[in-house]
């Protein structure tokens, strides 16, 4: 069992995870006559791999479009860093501190993996666009600066030999840890990953299991996954909210989600009343 308190746990391997990055509080959304989130609360903790489960069509992802600023709930609010978020666009989302993958793959085929990547730094960037454009001064050692970056995460995520390789002719194990690469060139307090496993095979998803165990550890990255794969969502999480029907019907360690009956029930299909 974690040592929980308001501040912070313990993990079982002697982790300290930190007081209260993100809160959603009572998150409601409907499309219309439609709801597909209905009143949840949870929140996710700094350091943590918080995972977000649940069967087809139980608002996961639209959960995390509201985190990423895609969507606006009608009632609820949303809390980062102990200040209250009001409506934003994404890319004001995005400035804040959070970055995404998206669960159908969403990179510029016709451009190398390192100028994909260095698309993520473009929060980054402070120098006017006729310096940009001239590439010299400020610009010009700024541009340096963030493809110094940007070759770290390169070299941190083994994709070395494919850096000048157009994303378009990679196979689709490669290109997810692009995605995860651009992602990370933002360096984001909060990485949220849109089921990174999705169509890997065994070998891809030990890949992108150690790096993303390794971007937790070695930047210290805060994330918040969407995984259908049980097993890679028990080996990897902290913690982990179940939800089934825009509801919440879970939400604990993997230990107490796995042994929850409201959980057992949602996915073995019993039938609801």
């Amino acid at each position: 069992m974690n040592d929980m308190t308001s501040q912070g746990y313990v993990t079982p391997d002697g982790r300290q995870i930190g007081g209260t990055l993100m809160e959603l509080k009572n998150i409601t959304l409907r499309f219309g006559g439609v709801v597909a989130i209905k009143d949840i609360s949870f929140d996710i903790r700094q350091g943590e791999i918080r995972a977000i489960i649940g069967p087809n069509g139980a608002g996961k992802s639209s959960m995390l479009n509201i985190i990423s600023g895609f969507y606006t709930p009608q009632e609820g609010e949303v809390w980062f860093k102990g200040y209250r978020r009001g409506p934003m666009k994404p890319y004001q989302v995005a400035r804040l501190g959070i970055a995404r993958t998206f669960q159908n793959i969403a990179l510029f085929d016709g451009m190398s993996v390192l100028d994909n990547i260095m698309t993520g730094r473009l929060n980054r960037m402070k120098a006017g666009f006729l310096a940009q454009a001239m590439w010299w001064g400020s610009a010009a050692r700024e541009e340096d600066e963030n493809r110094e970056a940007v070759e770290k995460i390169i070299d941190f995520l083994e994709i070395q030999n494919i850096r000048k390789t157009p994303v378009g002719r990679l196979p689709y194990g490669l290109k997810k840890r692009v995605e995860l690469a651009r992602a990370l060139a933002a360096e984001p307090k909060l990485l949220l990953l849109d089921e990174p496993m999705a169509g890997m095979n065994v070998e891809e998803k030990e890949d992108m299991s150690r790096f993303i165990l390794d971007v937790n550890d070695e930047f210290g990255t805060t994330i918040c996954l969407i995984e259908h794969d049980m097993g890679v969502v028990m080996d990897l999480s902290d913690r982990v909210v179940v939800m089934d029907y825009g509801k919440k019907i879970g939400d604990g360690t993997p230990a107490e989600v796995r042994s929850n009956q409201a959980v057992i029930d949602a996915y073995l299909g019993v039938a609801h009343d």
